[in-house]
C-alpha cells in the first residue's frame, strides 16, 4: 500500500494531546537502526574499555541524530516526496544517479550487518552455523515486508523495540549500577587515553544514511492534507515530538547497553570486543535468564533492523524511477529484494563475519556525506521546499552538524586502515 495513502482522510486531527498518539510511529522505526547490532557491539566495546566515561558520546550523537532526522522528515511533509524522489525531481541525473546508487549499496551494506547480527544471535540461542542463521533471518524479514501492510509492520517494530527496552531494564535490574556515576558520563565530556576509535564507532554507528532516506518516507504516512500549510506546520510538530520522543528512547537503550558493560565488565578489567563473548560470559555472571534475554534481545534487533534496511532500499530504488514506497509496486519489490538478497549473498561468500561488519561500515561513512550534502541542498531550496525551505539559521546547524558526522567518519575509515 501506499504510504501517501494510508492516512489520507478528510477529517482534520483535533487540537488534543490525545491526537498526538496518531503520530507516533515513524521516528521509532528510524530509532531501530540506532540500535541494531553494530550498535550493540561497538556499546559493549565502549562500556567494557572505558567504563561509564564515554556515555556522553551517546548523547551528543543523539542530539546530531534528532537534528538530521527531524530536517529529513520535513522534507518529506513538506514536499510529498522522499529524499530519493526529491533527488531524481530536482537533481540532474549525473548528480543524482550516484547518490541514489550508492545509497543503495549502502542499504546492501546495512542489511549485512542486521543478518550477521541475526544470524549471530540464533547460533547464541539454537548454535546454528552463521550461514544457516543468516538465511533464517532473510526469510523472517521478507515475509514481514512482503505479506504485512505498512501499519502492521509499524506495530510489529514498535513492538519489538518496546521488548528490546524491557530487556535491558531486566539486565540492569540484575546488577549495581553507580547512577550518579553513570549520569555524570552521560553528560560530562572526558577523553579517555586511547578511546578516539570508539568514540568514532559510536558516532558513525548511530547516523546512518538509509535512516535518512527512509524517515523521509514513512513520515508522509502521516500527512493527512499537503496543500494546507496551517496543516503542514501542525503535522511538523508532531513529527518533532515523534522523533526527539523516538530518539531519546534510543539513547536510553544506548546508554543501557554501555552500563551493562561498564558494571560486568570494566569493573572486572575484562574487554569485550564480540557479542558471542559478552552473551557467554553473562551466563556465569548473570545466570541463564540474563544470556537468554540478551540473546533474544540481539534478534529482535537484528531482524527489526533488517526490515529497515530493507525498506530504505526499497524506498530509495523506487524513488530513482520517481515513485513512492509501495510493497505491491514492482520497483519497490525489487529495491527490498536487491537489498536482501545482495546482503545474503556476500554472507555466504565470506568466511570472517567480523571483517565484513567492518567493511560494511566503511561503505556507510563513505556514502554518509553524499546523502548529507543532498539532503541539506534540497531542504535549503525554496524551490523544492517553498516556505518551508531552511533558514539561514537553520542552515548553519545543519552544516555544522553535518561537517562533524562527515569528519568523524572519515576519521573512521582511516583508522580501520
Amino acid at each position: 500500500m501506499d504510504l501517501k495513502k494510508v492516512f489520507s482522510h478528510s477529517h482534520r486531527p483535533r487540537l488534543m494531546a490525545i491526537d498526538f498518539l496518531k503520530y507516533i510511529g515513524p521516528g521509532f522505526i528510524v530509532t531501530i537502526g540506532f540500535i541494531d547490532p553494530g550498535n550493540w557491539a561497538t556499546n559493549v566495546a565502549a562500556g567494557s574499555q572505558y567504563g561509564y566515561a564515554l556515555l556522553w558520546v551517546v548523547t551528543l550523537a543523539t542530539v546530531m541524530l534528532i537534528i538530521m532526522q527531524h530536517n529529513a522528515a520535513h522534507l518529506g511533509i513538506a514536499t510529498g516526496l522522499c529524499l530519493s524522489e526529491a533527488a531524481t525531481a530536482h537533481l540532474p541525473p549525473w548528480v543524482s544517479r550516484p547518490v541514489l546508487g550508492t545509497a543503495v549499496i549502502a542499504s546492501i551494506s546495512t542489511a549485512l550487518a542486521e543478518i550477521i547480527g541475526g544470524a549471530i544471535a540464533l547460533n547464541m540461542l539454537f548454535h546454528l552455523p552463521i550461514k544457516i542463521g543468516a538465511l533464517l533471518t532473510v526469510a523472517a524479514v521478507a515475509w514481514m515486508l512482503f505479506t504485512n501492510s505498512y501499519r502492521k509492520l509499524e506495530k510489529w517494530l514498535i513492538g519489538f523495540v518496546s521488548l528490546i527496552a524491557l530487556s535491558f531494564i531486566f539486565e540492569l535490574s540484575l546488577i549495581h549500577i553507580p547512577w550518579k556515576l553513570a549520569a555524570g558520563g552521560c553528560f560530562k565530556p572526558s577523553m579517555a587515553p586511547g578511546a578516539m576509535p570508539i568514540i568514532m564507532g559510536l558516532i558513525g554507528a548511530i547516523v546512518m544514511p538509509h535512516n535518512l532516506f527512509l524517515h523521509s518516507e514513512i513520515i508522509q504516512s502521516r500527512q493527512i492534507n499537503p496543500h494546507d500549510e496551517r496543516l503542514t506546520g501542525r503535522i511538523m510538530k508532531y513529527e518533532f515530538m515523534d522523533t526527539f520522543f523516538s530518539m531519546v528512547a534510543g539513547w536510553a537503550i544506548n546508554v543501557a547497553m554501555i552500563i551493562l558493560a561498564a558494571a560486568l565488565f570494566f569493573s572486572q578489567k575484562i574487554q569485550v570486543s564480540e557479542l558471542g563473548q559478552a552473551q557467554r560470559m553473562l551466563q556465569p555472571m548473570l545466570g541463564n535468564a540474563a544470556a537468554l534475554v540478551f540473546a533474544l534481545a540481539l534478534l529482535l534487533s537484528g531482524i527489526s533492523a533488517c526490515v529497515t534496511a530493507g525498506m530504505a532500499g526499497g524506498s530509495i530504488f523506487s524513488g530513482i524511477f520517481g515513485e513512492s514506497y509501495d510493497a505491491q509496486d514492482w520497483h519497490t519489490q525489487a529495491g527490498i529484494l536487491l537489498t536482501l538478497i545482495a546482503a545474503l549473498v556476500i554472507v555466504f561468500f565470506i568466511s570472517n563475519p567480523l571483517k565484513a561488519l567492518i567493511m560494511s561500515q566503511i561503505i556507510l561513512s563513505v556514502q554518509l556525506p553524499l546523502t548529507v550534502v543532498t539532503q541539506i541542498f534540497l531542504t535549503s531550496s525554496k524551490k523544492v521546499m517553498g516556505v518551508h525551505a531552511n533558514t539561514t539559521e537553520l542552515n548553519f546547524l545543519l552544516w555544522s552538524v553535518g561537517g562533524v558526522i562527515i569528519l568523524f567518519n572519515v576519521l573512521l575509515v582511516k583508522s580501520m586502515f
